[in-house]
């Protein structure tokens, strides 16, 4: 008798669960602990509990009230409108570019473009943190090289830009993200663009993915490329809204000429429903907050924090072998290295703190950590409390107690 093959594929799917597992790399979901301070989302400004976003969604949403909740379709089909299409020219105006176009995702936006823009002949030249979702579009990419420099090294870039002069490739794009999520950095962004400058006859084509940097980085939050001054420099930057702007969606900042490319090669985009309207207006109140001195407030709060939690981790007893602190830097995204990430995650969240261990395959084997996000909804007793309880645990481990 033949064998079941939904049987046979369970099985196989189930050896493969079990293997992963005995590795220590199996993922699963989990929820949140009810009331403990959150170090860990990715809602930097603490937008998705605030009663005045809550208020100005409300509102945008009463001043249209014939419009429809649903999208209808495709933005090709039926899912376009006004709205949609005012909202794009909005943002665009906010950061200083030529135009945009919205995404259900950065997922879908990076794997889009990444996907049908650079054309055969053309070279891609990321960072080795760049997002999984810059990989997927590489893979479906048309370009004759994809190539890898190592982590913000300027060495690295050059030497592989000067390999890509010998190419005689048409264009030469440069995929880099802002501020990287796992560890906290910042890309020297203005130093990569002067050498790509000076090495390749008419420079790259930055695409800057500012997910992370989004409301955190530069005047409003307008991130990276704005702080530094550099938006003609840069081809495309994506801004997406499911982090600090506590919506959903992304969008593609370029020119009009590759806005109107992506509608007719981006599968991600054609073959998708488009956001719907309730989507739509929580961004516009987002940005509408986002120009607000209240969220320069949030802003400069969060900073604060951070640096107030960079001074305080440095008092910690020092355990090379068990926990290496991460350069102080202007950002809120902190890494405690540690080979025993889950250990310590676990003693965080018994004192009520969220933080998540972050293990090989999502970061390179030996740069395992806690992860740490700071929140301008975040107190300096929160701090204390986050960095007492990493400072007993620190103990703890040097003197041989599984806690």
């Amino acid at each position: 008798m033949p064998k079941d093959p939904k049987s046979v594929l369970t099985t196989t799917l189930s050896h493969t669960l079990t293997n992963r597992a005995t590795l220590s790399r199996l993922r699963t979901l989990s929820l949140p602990p009810p009331h403990a301070t959150d170090f860990s989302s990715n809602d930097f400004l603490s937008l998705a509990t605030s009663p005045l976003l809550r208020r100005s969604l409300l509102a945008e949403l009463a001043a249209h009230p014939t419009h429809p909740l649903g999208s209808g379709g495709s933005r090709l089909l039926d899912g376009n409108s006004p709205y949609a299409e005012t909202l794009e020219a909005t943002i665009a105006h906010y950061h200083s570019a030529p135009c945009g176009l919205l995404f259900n995702s950065g997922f879908d936006a990076n794997t889009g473009f990444f996907a049908c823009v650079p054309q055969p002949g053309d070279v891609v030249v990321y960072d080795e943190y760049i997002h999984a979702s810059v990989h997927e579009g590489m893979r479906s990419s048309r370009a004759s090289a994809c190539l890898m420099f190592a982590h913000n090294s300027l060495a690295s870039f050059r030497a592989v830009l000067e390999g890509v002069e010998a190419r005689q490739g048409r264009s030469v794009f440069v995929a880099v993200e802002s501020l990287y999520s796992m560890d906290g950095d910042l890309a020297p962004l203005a130093e990569l663009v002067a050498i790509a400058d000076e090495v390749l006859d008419g420079g790259a084509l930055f695409t800057v993915d500012e997910a992370h940097a989004t409301g955190v980085v530069g005047a409003g939050g307008r991130g990276l490329v704005s702080l530094l001054g550099l938006e003609e420099r840069v081809f495309a930057r994506l801004h997406t809204f499911g982090k600090a702007l506590a919506c959903n969606g992304a969008i593609i900042l370029t020119d009009a000429t590759t806005r109107q490319y992506l509608i007719n090669y981006a599968r991600p985009l054609i073959y998708t429903t488009s956001l719907s309207f309730p989507s739509l207006a929580a961004i516009t109140a987002s940005y509408t907050l986002l120009r607000s001195p209240h969220a320069a407030a949030l802003q400069s709060h969060l900073h604060t924090l951070t640096a107030h939690l960079h001074r305080r981790l440095a008092t910690l007893p020092p355990a090379p072998q068990t926990l290496t602190l991460p350069p102080v830097r202007p950002t809120p995204i902190l890494a405690l290295f540690t080979p025993q990430p889950r250990s310590l995650a676990a003693h965080l969240q018994t004192r009520g703190i969220v933080a998540r261990p972050i293990v090989f395959p999502t970061v390179p084997k030996g740069t395992e950590r806690v992860r740490i996000c700071v929140h301008a909804g975040n107190t300096v007793e929160d701090v204390e409390a986050l960095v007492e309880a990493v400072r007993e645990w620190v103990v703890g481990q040097a003197r041989g107690s599984k806690i």
